[in-house]
């Protein structure tokens, strides 16, 4: 996501969760120890979000899966210097008992009470090649997509020419193995094994609509 930075000097998360304003019209994350805020993303990016969460909503309900889409949730990390809010993350309902903070602070601290989270690419692409994929790796978290519908990664994440890019990375042996689904490649997906989606039914959510002949 796009983020712009509000707060210079370095806080712990429970400060940030301490500092983030009540019903804020505004998303933050916390960097490095710094706060930032995280803007509307464009028209473009937030159709790709939406589709991806209407996607696997449908097939939770298809399957009648012990899973949920929250509309709120942050993500705490091992490292006591970040906090994320993914674009989409499913849930695994029956994990919630044994979150300590998730009824009164919509607050995750376990990989494992995660089925997958959801990255989709803005200009600031390293935090999701990067600082989410290495925190989220060691948070435990077993699947996490990397969207970048307009191939804005740097070319030893997504290759030259630049192109389209699903990356999936799923957890083996404690680390991430990336795999990745460009034009009409079917996504292989652990978390959900039967989804039938292609990434280019993903990045074409993305585009601006074309105008009729």
């Amino acid at each position: 996501m796009i983020q712009t930075q509000t707060k210079t000097e370095t806080v712990t998360f429970d400060e940030f969760v301490a500092w983030y304003p009540e019903n804020s019209v505004h998303r933050y994350e916390l960097h490095h120890g710094v706060i930032v805020e995280m803007p509307l993303g464009t028209g473009n990016h937030s159709n790709v979000t939406g589709f991806i969460t209407s996607e696997i909503n449908f097939e939770i309900r298809r399957l009648q899966l012990p899973c949920s889409i929250p509309g709120d949730c942050l993500l705490k990390p091992i490292r006591n210097e970040a906090g994320y809010q993914p674009d989409t993350i499913v849930l695994n309902q029956t994990a919630f008992a044994c979150e300590p903070r998730w009824e009164k602070e919509s607050i995750i601290t376990m990989g494992s009470s995660v089925r997958l989270a959801v990255e989709v690419v803005s200009t600031n692409w390293r935090d999701d090649y990067h600082l989410k994929f290495a925190d989220y790796e060691e948070m435990g978290i077993p699947e996490y997509w990397i969207v970048d519908y307009l191939g804005l990664g740097g070319r030893k994440f997504i290759g030259t020419p630049k192109q389209p890019t699903l990356s999936v990375c799923q957890l083996v042996d404690g680390e991430y193995q990336v795999t990745q689904f460009r034009g009409d490649d079917l996504i292989e997906s652990l978390a959900f094994p039967e989804l039938r989606l292609t990434a280019e039914q993903i990045f074409r959510a993305g585009l601006p609509p074309t105008e009729p002949s």
